[in-house]
């Protein structure tokens, strides 16, 4: 295995693995430098094994929902089952598959950790503590993600708290847990465990799901608490302690919740610490900004561009899927580089991250689901445009009362008053994750008003939801 490359990768997941692919395609020398699992965060502690750990729940309470079904349900969730199955859906935490991917598609991989030494140098200390030298021709590209955030609560580091990675691959459902945190992953986790069986508190210092539409905060809190889980709203912890198996947290009212653990899911915090950013004049354990060619803005890249970052470690958007459209991105500038091509002109154009800035999609899969894209309705406002909004029950539509008994769910669309294209979508219902993509393509693509008249929504579907949005609008 040789140590020059064209394209050195640190960080093997679902983005580093792409950011070498598409560079590989295009003729460069690539290799990736990881220190645990081929797959990376998303494949073995995040996406993937929440969402296994979710499905049985919604899956339940699907069936539970429509008459003639539910009466076939005898039986309650099985959380051994449940857990097995998230074992077989992230491969038993065994990274062959990944690692034989990799070997088929020409790219090198070399095991252990990675640290910058200067322009174009990484060194990888392996397990055997031996380090060795690589030496990138063009480019190395940061893809190391993020971590859990501990917050600087009084004690809660000293009681061993649960982050997001325990919390997908815990064993077993715990008799009581504590949720600290109201986002993305507070919010699933909290859904997943109460449907496992666990007491559930949830403590968020704000609203649900801030930055989404409110309603859509409102409905999951509502679900939560029909589902048995202590929703608490504008609370927050001053103190945690862990005595034996109980842990005790104080929130600031002086109320005290007692549980057998805890989860902290606060935020995220930028996984470049011990990467030897100051050796190419930048900060340890910092976010790297970067432009929308993923290049590092800073001095380093100032005559020579060669430092990329791309992902989680670049705070521009937290999620797997825009993770991976960076590093498509990526992959193809730094190949443009290297042949002397300029991304900023031309046919490269086209590859920049652009999609970042206002159109990016996300599923919450809570119960009901949250689907969302581009601006909401005060982000749109904050960035200055005049908008208008549109919002419809989306129980009214015939495909929800075939869908569902009970059907619960709501849509909210954010209209440019001036120029008569959609700004964002949110959806919050059961099963939306799936109407996601033409939202995004309208909210992409700026299809006018007037031409999305013409996209006709099959019948009795919910998305039917497209249709009642431009009735209510009555401009188009």
């Amino acid at each position: 295995m040789p140590d020059t490359y064209d394209l050195i990768v640190i960080g093997a997941g679902a983005v580093g693995e792409n950011v070498a692919d598409y560079a590989h395609k295009q003729g460069l020398s690539t290799v990736i430098v990881e220190s645990a699992l081929v797959g990376g965060e998303c494949s073995y502690w995040a996406c993937m094994p929440s969402k296994a750990l979710l499905r049985p729940g919604t899956a339940l309470r699907a069936v539970e929902h429509v008459s003639g079904a539910k009466q076939a349900v005898t039986g309650t969730i099985d959380p051994a089952a449940v857990f097995a199955r998230r074992d077989t859906v992230v491969a038993n935490y065994d990274d062959g598959g990944q690692v034989a991917w990799m070997e088929s598609a020409g790219i090198d991989l070399v095991r252990g950790t990675a640290r910058l030494d200067g322009p174009k140098q990484v060194v990888v200390t392996s397990l055997d503590g031996s380090e060795r030298r690589l030496t990138a021709t063009h480019a190395v590209a940061v893809s190391t993600g993020s971590s859990a955030l501990i917050p600087p609560i009084d004690g809660l580091a000293e009681a061993k708290p649960w982050t997001s990675r325990e919390a997908t691959s815990a064993t077993t459902a715990p008799g009581r847990l504590i949720v600290l945190g109201g986002g993305v992953v507070g919010a699933e986790m909290a859904t997943a465990y109460a449907s496992l069986g666990s007491k559930v508190t949830l403590v968020v210092r704000g609203g649900l799901l801030p930055g989404m539409e409110p309603f859509a905060g409102e409905l999951v809190a509502d679900a939560l608490r029909e589902a048995g889980a202590d929703v608490r709203l504008g609370a927050s912890v001053t103190t945690v302690r862990r005595e034996g198996g109980t842990v005790t947290a104080t929130l600031d009212d002086g109320s005290t919740v007692e549980a057998d653990e805890l989860l902290v899911a606060t935020g995220r915090t930028p996984r470049t610490g011990g990467l030897g950013l100051e050796t190419v004049g930048l900060q340890d354990g910092d976010w790297l900004s970067v432009d929308d060619t993923l290049l590092v803005d800073a001095d380093t890249n100032a005559d020579d561009p060669w430092l990329y970052a791309v992902g989680d470690v670049n705070k521009r958007a937290l999620l797997t899927h825009e993770g991976k459209y960076q590093a498509r991105a990526a992959g193809r500038v730094i190949a443009a580089r290297a042949k002397d091509e300029s991304p900023d002109t031309g046919p490269w154009t086209r590859f920049t991250a652009t999609a970042d800035h206002a159109a990016v999609p996300q599923v919450t899969f809570t119960d009901p689901e949250i689907a969302s894209v581009g601006l909401t309705e005060q982000a749109a406002k904050q960035a200055g445009h005049a908008v208008r909004t549109v919002e419809y029950d989306m129980s009214w539509l015939a495909g929800a009362s075939v869908h569902d008994d009970a059907y619960v769910g709501k849509a909210k669309m954010v209209v440019d008053d001036e120029r008569d294209v959609v700004l964002g979508v949110t959806f919050a219902g059961y099963d939306v994750g799936e109407m996601l993509h033409a939202a995004t393509i309208a909210v992409v693509g700026e299809v006018p008003l007037q031409r999305l008249w013409h996209a006709v929504p099959a019948y009795p579907t919910l998305n039917e939801v497209w249709l009642r949005l431009l009735e209510t609008d009555g401009k188009a």
